[in-house]
């Protein structure tokens, strides 16, 4: 636990420093008209945002629900309540690597065995990759046929990386379910490359884990019908998450300036750029593409107003009531 602590710690520090220089050069040039956008807010606009927020998180936190299959041991408060916690540690950590074995950590504490906890865990996980794949396929195939963005190098060779890393991680995702050879050759490379930066590599501990996801995989090709609601779900949670900006653009009194197919569009975008910044909460990334897919749609005068608001409620929030729920859990156990 005190390994754990110092590391949330440290992964804080990094991402108020952050949040301070990004807050810095957001601010520097168009206060006046932030401020100016803050005090004219329709608040019923903002708690429609927090409301998709908040419905993204709790539809995931049913999807764990229904895959522990077991609501002796984890009701559907305590799942969601996981998801929130895990929102938490995925903020403070690089490519969001903190909420998954913390959830497992959790359902251990509700005498669910580490193995069965694994296995949950990466099975929800398949879920989200390939909803995330989903997703990010209509939104680039959408762009494609009408051209909403305009052509940017930089942008789509961005967009082009995390889309083949989402790609890449779902294919693999599929081989490892379907082939016990292949999760083994993909163990034994894994273990060649991380030993040529690192000497005291664990073999044992990089095939178990191989071996664990090839487990978790494997299961769900025993419950279809769960699979394919565990997608349409993870889909929904995501549609609810990418409609925040155009509640917060509402807010400002603007109705016309974004559709909610562009909004879902353009959120795709940023979270498939903001997936691979290796800083906690993708920051730096997420603004980036925020300013650069958004901006297209949104007046200027009133895109930083909106950044600022959509980045707090979907990703600040997050992490505060993830951090107290932690706390709150800490103390009780």
């Amino acid at each position: 636990m005190k390994k754990l602590l110092s590391g949330i710690k440290k992964n804080s520090i990094i991402l108020i420093i952050f949040t301070i220089v990004i807050l810095f050069l957001i601010l520097k040039d168009d206060w006046k008209d932030i401020i100016k956008a803050f005090t004219h807010l329709d608040i019923k606009y903002i708690i429609l945002a927090f409301i998709f927020y908040f419905l993204s998180i709790i539809i995931k936190g049913y999807v764990n629900y229904k895959i522990t299959n077991d609501k002796t041991k984890v009701s559907l408060k305590e799942a969601i309540k996981h998801n929130f916690i895990a929102q938490f540690f995925n903020g403070i950590t690089p490519f969001s690597t903190g909420g998954q074995p913390m959830e497992i950590y959790m359902l251990t504490e509700h005498n669910i065995s580490v193995a069965n906890a694994t296995n949950q865990t990466i099975q929800s996980f398949i879920f989200y990759q390939i909803a995330l794949v989903i997703c990010g396929t209509i939104a680039v195939l959408y762009n494609f046929i009408f051209h909403i963005f305009p052509k940017v190098k930089l942008l789509q060779n961005l967009v082009l990386i995390g889309f083949i890393i989402n790609i890449a991680v779902a294919v693999v995702l599929f081989m490892i379910t379907y082939s016990r050879n292949l999760t083994d050759k993909l163990s034994n490379f894994t273990i060649k490359l991380i030993k040529k930066f690192k000497n005291d590599t664990n073999e044992e501990e990089i095939k178990s884990k191989f071996n664990e996801f090839h487990t978790g995989a494997k299961q769900l090709r025993k419950r279809k019908n769960l699979f394919i609601t565990g997608v349409i779900l993870n889909i929904a949670s995501l549609l609810c998450l990418y409609s925040v900006p155009i509640f917060v653009l509402y807010s400002m009194g603007e109705f016309n300036d974004l559709t909610m197919i562009d909004t879902i569009v353009s959120s795709a975008y940023v979270y498939v750029i903001g997936g691979f910044v290796p800083i906690p909460g993708g920051t730096g990334g997420m603004e980036f593409g925020f300013n650069r897919f958004f901006g297209n749609f949104i007046k200027p005068n009133m895109l930083s107003a909106v950044l600022i608001i959509w980045r707090t409620i979907t990703y600040y929030i997050g992490i505060i009531l993830g951090g107290a729920l932690f706390s709150l859990e800490k103390k009780v156990k």
